[in-house]
C-alpha cells in the first residue's frame, strides 16, 4: 500500500520489527482509523465502482443526509484517500492510489 508522506513529530524515525518506520506505521493507522466508521468504509467501496458526487453518495447510503455524507468525504478527503473533481455545479470524488489499494485490502478480507 502507498503510504503518503506526514508531517514529522520531530523524532527520528525508528525501523520496527517489520522494517517499518514508525512515522509510516502511525500513517497506516490513520488510514485504518479513517475507514473503521461503517459509512465511511462504504462509500470508500462505493467509491471504487465509479467517481460518485453527494447526491449520488446520498441516494446510494440510503439514511445518511447530505450534511453527514459531505462530513465523511471531508475526512476522507483530509486523509488523502478520496480527492475531488469539479465539474460544473457538482464536485465528483474518486479513489486516489492509496484509496483504491485499501479498498482492495477490504475487499479481498470481505470476499
Amino acid at each position: 500500500m502507498v503510504v503518503p508522506s506526514t508531517k514529522s513529530s520531530g523524532r527520528s524515525a525508528k525501523s520496527t520489527a517489520a522494517g517499518r518506520s514508525l512515522a509510516e506505521i502511525r500513517r497506516v493507522a490513520e488510514l485504518l482509523k479513517q475507514v473503521s466508521d461503517p459509512t465511511r468504509l462504504q462509500v470508500l467501496m462505493l467509491l471504487s465502482e465509479k467517481e460518485r458526487n453527494v447526491s449520488e453518495l446520498c441516494s446510494d447510503l440510503g439514511t445518511q443526509s447530505q450534511p453527514a455524507v459531505s462530513h465523511h468525504l471531508a475526512l476522507l478527503r483530509h486523509g488523502r484517500l478520496i480527492e475531488p473533481r469539479r465539474s460544473g455545479k457538482h464536485n465528483f470524488y474518486a479513489l486516489t492510489e492509496a484509496g483504491r489499494e485499501l479498498a482492495q485490502v477490504v475487499d479481498s478480507v470481505v470476499s
